[in-house]
């Protein structure tokens, strides 16, 4: 069975820092790309972040966090994570990972995605 379970959410005031894991099991983890998707509610989701395979890791960044989130793998506990730092409340949300094989294009397009996390709560606020 492909799995992919999201950890690591929790309450943070502006300005700290949490780490996300998205441990992952039952599918190609080096030939996948995962990526972290978020969703506020009364919003839309949103891509936040991807990690591609393929000759060495490559990743991206959407414009909102770019600088202040940084994602990694590990290929040997076949697990990525999303490190959260400079956080502010406009990153309060669901934060779910997602594994799939889309073209570059379509990176940040949820439909390009197989598989979702059951999803861990971010949330920013003093």
């Amino acid at each position: 069975d492909v799995q992919l379970q999201a950890s690591g959410g929790g309450l943070v005031q502006p300005g700290g820092a949490l780490r996300l894991s998205c441990a992952t099991s039952g599918f190609s983890f080096r030939g996948s790309t995962i990526s972290w998707f978020r969703q506020a509610p009364g919003k839309e989701r949103e891509w936040v972040s991807a990690t591609r395979s393929g000759g060495g890791s490559v990743t991206y960044y959407a414009d909102s966090v770019k600088g202040r989130f940084t994602i990694s793998r590990d290929y040997a506990k076949n697990t990525v994570y999303l490190q959260m730092n400079s956080l502010k409340p406009e990153d309060t949300a669901t934060y779910y990972c997602a594994r799939g094989r889309p073209p570059l294009g379509t990176i940040a397009d949820g439909a390009s995605y197989y598989d979702w996390g059951q999803g861990t709560q971010v949330t920013v606020s003093s």
